[in-house]
């Protein structure tokens, strides 16, 4: 099935990015969309002015949840894993770059909307960015011209100014076009003049940039660099995109679901089958540290909990809780893995940094009860990522428009199928597992307490790897789901477009304005 929409991919949609902080749709897009900016801007950075919608999720969010930190790492082209994060506005000041940040009515469609001023380098720029779930984010306005970037790409973005004409632009599109390098161009015209953005699988060379400022001396370029760890070839093609499409594909093949997820990243980003394995492993070993750390206990001093992990061990251990068996190992991984998201380590948003545990601590805890080897752990986890590329590409990950059910609702879909996975069971299995598991959460919402992803997020991650386990177990032993998973996908996406605003993670409902949750709030001011 040829394409030219944008598919999800496993490692940079699903199971990713590899971070730090609490939210990936804050920290991990945020910082994207700020090494984007100093791209932009050739790194010459002397202030940046940002906006958020009084009326989106940010105006409440965007410093307990991360946005401000991810933000000005990435403008000082930080990674998403370097442990100066938590210093960044500090560091952002030291560097000489005037941050200033706003909150007005804006009536911006996406609650996740980036307005950036940048001045520096005797140049002026504007960009609108949005958060689109689990670290992911598309550029959608530079200088008033509508765009589509997603950091999937190399780009070269080429400003005319108002004083180039529409014929100067074509002539320099005819340019491009002749170099091996491009092989998407767009044209673009707004306030500030027109401008040309060129794309391609690798980055444009120095002959061919010599090349064409020597023919276009008014024009400027600004070198776009990719932000994701996939990129998308030009021409990409994938064998499905739902999961009917992929359950008619295995009909006389019987492939299991983490050998149908390697065939779709393969063909998705043009990698070879050691590759995607190894860029599994390697998650599953920063998932595997994450439990470590957690479990050792964690503190962070912007927090409302503190290490309770160690201890649910430690009781369990003694006999002092009810037998889970096979459970209780995985809550002890889930508590780990979130505790160690809110001291700011290093964790893999799957799919996102507020939903980092269910998923992970129900794979880890169950192969770890079964003496399973972290190689079948790998497996589980791309059977998970393959029902995650299903609800990425119908739905959203993102709780600020779908509520806690994109989230910890989709993490617990994709576990469910980890876990039969893992039992050996069949891809018809699996996905019945993850429609089941989407069916029991549908409607969940997004009401951080203080506004940090702790409370109820714990809980959640909980009940997500709990609900993982029983949908497993039930579509091992030949439970009917019902309902298509597809469909209960798309029903989720209109659920969510269903919730008021206030409880899709703007802190402005459900327990977020309890008095006990005001009290955690006036406490953490310091009040």
């Amino acid at each position: 099935m040829e394409t030219k929409l944008r598919l999800p991919s496993i490692f940079n949609d699903v199971i990713g990015p590899v971070m730090r902080g609490p939210s990936s749709s804050h920290c991990a897009a945020s910082l994207r969309i700020g090494r984007f900016a100093r791209d932009l801007m050739a790194g010459r950075i002397d202030s940046v002015h940002v906006r958020f919608d009084r009326a989106g999720s940010l105006a409440q969010t965007h410093h307990s949840q991360g946005s401000d930190m991810g933000l000005c790492g990435g403008l000082l082209g930080w990674e998403a894993t370097d442990p100066r994060l938590v210093d960044s506005q500090s560091a952002l000041a030291d560097a000489g770059i005037d941050l200033r940040i706003e909150i007005a009515d804006l009536g911006d469609p996406h609650p996740n909307t980036y307005r950036l001023e940048l001045v520096g380098g005797g140049e002026r720029h504007e960009l609108v960015a949005i958060s689109t779930g689990g670290g992911m984010m598309e550029i959608v306005e530079i200088d008033g011209a509508a765009v589509s970037l997603l950091g999937d790409r190399w780009a070269s973005v080429w400003f005319g100014g108002v004083e180039q004409g529409l014929e100067r632009c074509s002539e320099l599109v005819d340019c491009l076009t002749t170099w091996e390098e491009v092989d998407c161009l767009t044209v673009y015209s707004g306030p500030a003049g027109h401008l040309v953005l060129a794309c391609g699988d690798v980055p444009l060379g120095a002959a061919t940039e010599a090349a064409v400022r020597q023919r276009f001396p008014g024009w400027t370029l600004r070198r776009i660099a990719p932000v994701l760890p996939v990129l998308t070839p030009a021409g990409m093609a994938v064998p499905y995109a739902t999961a009917a499409e992929m359950l008619a594909y295995n009909e006389g093949r019987g492939l299991a679901l983490w050998e149908l997820a390697v065939t779709y990243e393969q063909a998705r980003g043009g990698l070879a089958e050691a590759q995607v394995l190894a860029m599994m492993a390697e998650r599953v070993a920063v998932m595997r540290g994450g439990v470590a750390i957690g479990l050792q206990g964690t503190e962070y001093a912007d927090r409302i909990l503190g290490p309770q992990a160690g201890r649910f061990v430690v009781m369990d251990q003694a006999g002092r809780l009810l037998d889970g068996g096979v459970l209780n190992r995985m809550i002890a991984y889930v508590t780990a893995l979130m505790e160690a998201k809110s001291a700011m380590e290093v964790i893999v948003a799957a799919p996102t940094a507020g939903s980092c545990g269910g998923l992970p601590g129900a794979c880890l805890g169950a192969a770890d009860a079964m003496g399973l080897a972290d190689a079948d752990v790998t497996r589980a986890m791309l059977a998970a990522g393959m029902i995650g590329v299903f609800i990425c590409g119908q739905a959203t990950f993102a709780a600020e428009v779908a509520g806690c059910q994109a989230e910890c609702g989709a993490g617990s879909a994709m576990a469910a199928a980890a876990l039969v996975n893992l039992a050996g069971g069949s891809a018809r299995q699996a996905v019945d597992a993850a429609s089941m598991a989407l069916q029991n959460t549908l409607g969940m919402i997004c009401d951080p307490v203080a506004t940090r992803v702790e409370v109820p997020c714990l809980g959640k991650n909980v009940l997500a790897a709990a609900n993982a386990l029983a949908c497993a177990n039930m579509a091992l032993a030949g439970f009917n789901a019902v309902i298509p998973l597809d469909e209960v996908i798309q029903a989720m996406a209109a659920v969510g477009c269903s919730l008021p605003s206030e409880l899709r993670c703007t802190a402005l409902g459900g327990l977020s304005v309890t008095p006990a949750a005001r009290e955690v709030e006036r406490r953490l001011r310091g009040e």
